[in-house]
């Protein structure tokens, strides 16, 4: 996720630029600007290849191994979980000693990085390995139980190429633990961040927007409302970084107009509110809350585009999940039913089967039908319905 961005100006900690903890040389003109471009690097590349990768990972993916969906409970949900998380760090770093946390949080991030760097790297190098390479199949399976009622808990595939991945990863977590470099710590962040966009969905924009707005109001809170997002940011040596830009590009997709006008809006608003992001900090000299201004201009700008083109409902209409698995059945349409809950479970069932059969009726069913309000007719045609029927007796006994 987004959080305080810190001027370099006070020596503190920022993303995309050095960590460690010792006391930095003054700064200088040429390393503010190494600074600021590193963040914006660090901070734009994994939000372009993530959401690309994210699209090839659901149109190659069966539905057993989709990726994560965040629904808008989860969404709802989110900014309540961040907070407590956020004033949890807050409180560790307040009671115990920060260098025991760290080192912590370090063995933490070194091998959840490891293993995110492995699966980050593995596609490219896999065009690197010859055809004569000799691949080896492995399987890591763990299970609880025995006979009928043994369960897995992994069941891990690998082979020999995903090993070399592993130990070209472990050196850099090695680099990571020991010496906190800024180089390693941000290829953890774009590993992180790429397998973040890759596994994890947004379902439709709705529920983009309340996460948006969720952590929106967070980050402006625990920046301006108190000391504890800078004092965490400050304290806690890991990578992180949130996006939200994939799903307009999917999004783009679904239109099928061979134009990716969403997501470039999308991502020239991320490009935009992050360079008023720094352009304040550097001008106040004040860590600021990036998502202030990352929030309006990336629903606001594609929002805007939509109204231009007249595309506002099948934005807000769009299923991330319909896209990536077509042929699951979904009720759209919910009827109109009034009654009990059983009733409006049958309604449901033949809005899903279909049109059915109807028995043929007699005449004096379709009639009553027709007529309810007249007994009287409905009891001549009854009578002479009756007597038809008794005429025809009367012929098979002759």
């Amino acid at each position: 996720m987004d959080s305080a961005l810190s001027d370099p100006h006070n020596g503190s900690a920022e993303a995309g630029g050095p960590t460690n903890s010792t006391t930095r040389p003054p700064s200088t003109p040429e390393g503010i600007a190494l600074a600021y471009g590193s963040l914006l690097l660090m901070a734009l590349l994994p939000i372009f290849f993530g959401a690309l990768r994210s699209v090839r990972c659901a149109r190659g993916k069966n539905a057993s191994d989709m990726p994560e969906t965040i629904t808008s409970r989860d969404a709802a949900r989110f900014p309540i979980i961040a907070s407590c998380t956020l004033l949890g760090l807050y409180l560790f770093f307040k009671i115990f000693s920060q260098e025991y946390i760290n080192l912590l949080l370090s063995m933490y991030f070194f091998v959840l990085g490891i293993l995110a760097l492995s699966h980050t790297i593995s596609p490219f190098m896999n065009k690197f390995f010859p055809a004569s390479f000799p691949n080896r199949q492995y399987q890591l399976l763990f299970t609880q139980g025995s006979g009928e009622n043994k369960e897995e808990i992994i069941n891990y595939e690998f082979d020999t190429k995903d090993l070399v991945c592993l130990g070209l990863s472990s050196i850099v977590g090695v680099w990571y633990l020991l010496r906190k470099h800024w180089i390693a710590n941000n290829l953890f962040g774009l590993a992180f961040s790429l397998n973040g966009v890759e596994l994890l969905h947004l379902n439709n924009v709705s529920t983009g927007c309340i996460l948006l707005g969720g952590l929106f109001i967070y980050d402006v809170f625990w920046v301006f409302g108190t000391n504890v997002m800078v004092t965490v940011a400050k304290s806690f040596e890991a990578p992180i970084k949130w996006i939200f830009i994939a799903l307009l590009l999917r999004f783009d997709i679904s239109l099928k107009k061979n134009t990716h006008t969403y997501f470039y809006t999308s991502f020239a608003a991320y490009i935009f509110g992050l360079g008023l992001t720094i352009f304040i900090m550097h001008i106040f000299k004040h860590a600021q809350p990036a998502l202030l201004y990352l929030v309006p201009a990336c629903i606001g700008f594609p929002v805007l585009v939509a109204l231009a083109k007249g595309e506002v409902t099948e934005m807000f209409s769009y299923e991330s999940s319909a896209e990536i698995l077509p042929h699951t059945p979904r009720l759209t349409h919910f009827p109109t039913v009034s009654g009990s809950p059983a009733s409006l479970a049958d309604s449901m069932q033949q809005k899903l089967a279909g049109p059915r059969r109807r028995r043929p009726q007699n005449p004096s069913a379709i009639y009553e039908e027709s007529n309810p309000k007249d007994p009287v007719a409905v009891t001549e045609s009854k009578e002479g319905t009756e007597a038809s029927a008794s005429k025809g007796l009367e012929k098979k006994e002759k």
